[in-house]
């Protein structure tokens, strides 16, 4: 009786320790900026797997990242219908990581009422997700040059200010990538997106943010 007490002792001990050390999961949503358009590889090179090896062994990092996508559900193509929408609540993360708005800016998507109702529409359904994820919320990378119908003055007068709002109403962080990211011209090569330095940059301001 004594051996089977110990027995089980031991395999409650070690399951205890297996749960324990499970490594923290963080899922990335976002547009071709966290996908990894411009950094070359992007399996190598996109800031969520930079991430992943600057945050060590004890976290496991997820790129949901879409090209092209709007956080707005009435933009030309939603975050919401990509299959990495999904993916998100497939990984159930620890931390999600949030970077949408630069497809937003398009003179023909921006709509700041819309953008916020999509954003905390966002927000609720990511807290559905048992055990409720911690949310972390991020300024967009400054835009050097205008393209697409991508421009800094929408980032700056609508994103910005949106995302300050939506932050203090669920009380959630920001990550200041925009002030970050400034006097970096140089890491984006096509004036939207960061190259694989300007990726490793973001990947630097991110683990800091995680890591307090």
């Amino acid at each position: 009786m004594n051996n089977f007490r110990f027995l089980f002792a031991v395999l409650i001990t070690m399951a205890l320790y297996s749960c324990s050390s499970q490594p923290i999961k963080v899922a990335c949503v976002g547009d071709s900026i966290t996908e990894g358009y411009e950094v070359g590889i992007q399996s190598k090179s996109a800031y969520p797997v930079v991430l992943n090896k600057m945050l060590g062994k004890d976290y496991t990092v997820f790129n949901f990242g879409r090209s092209a996508t709007t956080m707005s559900r009435e933009g030309d193509f939603p975050y919401w219908v990509a299959k990495e929408f999904s993916n998100v609540f497939a990984t159930t993360p620890d931390i999600i990581v949030i970077k949408l708005g630069t497809n937003d800016t398009k003179p023909f998507n921006w709509n700041v009422e819309e953008y916020m109702k999509s954003y905390q529409a966002m927000i609720d359904t990511f807290h559905t997700i048992v055990p409720k994820p911690k949310i972390f919320l991020c300024y967009l990378v400054p835009v050097y040059e205008t393209r697409w119908g991508i421009n800094d003055s929408t980032v700056i007068s609508g994103v910005i200010p949106a995302i300050d709002k939506i932050a203090t109403k669920n009380n959630l962080p920001i990550i200041d990538l925009y002030k970050g990211m400034q006097n970096q011209a140089r890491n984006f090569p096509d004036g939207i997106h960061p190259n694989w330095k300007g990726a490793e940059n973001m990947a630097i301001i991110i683990a800091k943010e995680l890591s307090k």
